[in-house]
């Protein structure tokens, strides 16, 4: 199957206290652990809205984003899949759409922590 023209995620942020995230409330391993915690509360129906409420560290809004796939152009309001993150990108691209999954933290490609990317379209 292709990878889409566009998507539409949400997320819940996670964030590894670093040099590129010094706002983070965790050290990568605790942070890995907390955010695996929050991805089986979803998995199992937890309410989204209400853990990225209470847990995201993105600053709020913190998505939804709109994003364009490599080779679209961006409509207004989108993003270009490698303008992000490339975890956010590469993560968000492969889900169906409802699919919940996770770019773990890594300096390269997820330096601000570990996302929890829901495809929302």
């Amino acid at each position: 199957m292709a990878a889409p023209d566009r998507i539409s995620v949400d997320h819940i942020l996670i964030g590894v206290k670093s040099a590129d995230f010094p706002d983070g409330k965790r050290n990568a391993a605790d942070a890995r652990k907390f955010a695996y915690d929050l991805l089986a509360q979803v998995q199992k129906g937890g309410d989204w809205a209400a853990l990225k409420r209470a847990n995201s560290e993105d600053p709020p809004p913190g998505g939804p984003y709109a994003m364009s796939n490599r080779g679209v152009r961006p409509a207004r309001g989108e993003y270009p899949r490698d303008g992000m993150v490339p975890a956010f990108g590469d993560v968000g691209f492969a889900l169906e759409v409802g699919a919940v999954g996770m770019a773990d933290h890594d300096p390269r490609t997820s330096p601000f922590g570990f996302h929890l990317i829901k495809r929302v379209s």
